[in-house]
């Protein structure tokens, strides 16, 4: 209550002395978001000053806080940095405002497909992409080779079983009860050819699930055959994305999906002396693998969108706001500054991007493959349904954990059940 009243006294003490004062709620950063605050607060020329509060970490907080706030019809929220699986939540009962369709039209050229999905709700655009996240599959180029794989065309989940299990080495995937087990389910399900939700505007009462399909029973298949047969290494039923970091530098390293925050990890590893230079140099990357062969992958897809409070008293200037925040030019920048991927194609192009990060068109092609986690506004069920029934992976069965699975979430969505 206290954040809340504070953040209401700030925006009406900002409009009486002074240009309108915009709240920016974030995500936590380093600290790009509150430098471009600041730059688009200056090319405002006095229209109005953003100022910057930050989230809790944890993503399921702020979603938490923020349909709580704007639930309550909370004004003093002008502009919102949303993960995209939580907005379909906040923009069914109207949380979000309206995107002007000039503004939809400019911000929509050139934005990478896999990020313009996910900023759509019921055909309309219902938020600014601003930066885009995506998994590469990061290899050690040494067991590739000793594997025989030709990693300049697409490999199989199945080629990377046989690769880690001749090769006596560990895959790095997230196998924790938590969202990246969500990620890698719903990247496998897609991957295949299916959907997690088949029809994701319906109501709770007539949501369709999807996987007790083919396609759900090879994702299952996959996860259950890397954890009955130790192939994602001892810790994986807690393993998240610096867990399985960590495995993929070790002496068993091989093979791992995981975001492009990795690349600046490992450098940075490398500068403090953590990791030696040759592990850095045998690391390769490429596109997230197929689960059918000849059948293209369905990366996962995260980031950060930019919503407007529709309970706003400043939305036209909330929306001039969020057009300067994902202007291309400042999405490259943020990609150099913070390691977070632009939504903008363009912005892949930008000398700076191309020499910190040498995998940049590899990001870009993924994101344009990418699939949104299932659009929902029971969002928070359907994932919390698949942790409870997809954990640990050595205990995930084809014939048996899809159905588990379907089986909850309809009967959480209808009241019958609880998680």
């Amino acid at each position: 209550m206290l954040v809340l009243a504070s953040a209401g006294v700030v925006g009406a003490c900002g409009g009486e002395s002074g240009p309108p004062t915009l709240t920016w709620y974030t995500n936590p950063d380093d600290g790009g978001q509150a430098r471009i605050a600041e730059e688009c607060t200056q090319e405002a020329d006095g229209a109005y000053e953003i100022e910057v509060s930050v989230l809790p970490r944890d993503a399921s907080a702020q979603r938490e806080q923020l349909a709580r706030r704007l639930a309550a019809r909370d004004a003093s929220i002008d502009l919102m940095s949303l993960d995209p699986p939580f907005i379909p939540e906040l923009a069914e009962p109207g949380f979000l405002a309206p995107v002007p369709q000039d503004v939809a039209d400019r911000v929509s050229e050139g934005v990478v497909d896999g990020a313009l999905v996910g900023a759509t709700w019921r055909d309309e655009l219902v938020t600014l992409p601003f930066w885009a996240n995506t998994q590469l599959l990061w290899f050690r180029t040494s067991v590739a080779e000793g594997a025989g794989l030709d990693m300049s065309a697409p490999v199989t989940w199945d080629q990377l079983i046989e690769a880690a299990t001749t090769q006596d080495a560990y895959l790095g995937v997230q196998g924790t009860k938590a969202e990246s087990l969500t990620v890698w389910v719903n990247a496998l399900v897609e991957s295949a050819g299916g959907h997690v939700i088949e029809d994701p505007e319906a109501e709770a009462d007539d949501v369709a699930l999807g996987l007790e399909s083919e396609a759900g029973q090879e994702a299952a298949r996959i996860i259950g055959e890397i954890g009955s047969e130790g192939l994602g290494g001892p810790g994986l039923p807690t393993a998240d994305e610096n867990a399985s970091l960590t495995l993929f530098q070790g002496d068993r390293g091989s093979f791992m999906v995981n975001w492009p925050f990795v690349w600046r990890a490992m450098n940075a590893a490398v500068e403090d002396g953590a990791l030696d230079q040759a592990v850095l140099d045998d690391i390769g990357w490429a596109l997230y693998p197929q689960v059918l062969e000849g059948s293209e992958s369905r990366p996962p897809y995260g980031g950060i969108n930019i919503g407007v409070g529709a309970f706003s008293p400043d939305v036209d200037l909330a929306y001039q706001a969020a057009e300067c925040i994902v202007d291309p030019a400042k999405q490259a920048e943020y990609f150099v500054s913070d390691g977070n991927p632009p939504a903008a194609s363009a912005a892949y192009d930008d000398p700076e991007v191309q020499e910190a990060f040498p995998m940049a068109d590899v990001i870009r092609q993924s994101l344009e493959q990418a699939a949104p986690r299932p659009q929902t506004p029971y969002y928070n069920e359907v994932s919390t349904g698949l942790q409870e029934t997809w954990h640990p992976p050595s205990a995930v069965d084809p014939d048996a954990s899809p159905g588990r699975a379907t089986d909850l979430i309809i009967a959480v969505l209808r009241g019958e059940s609880l998680l």
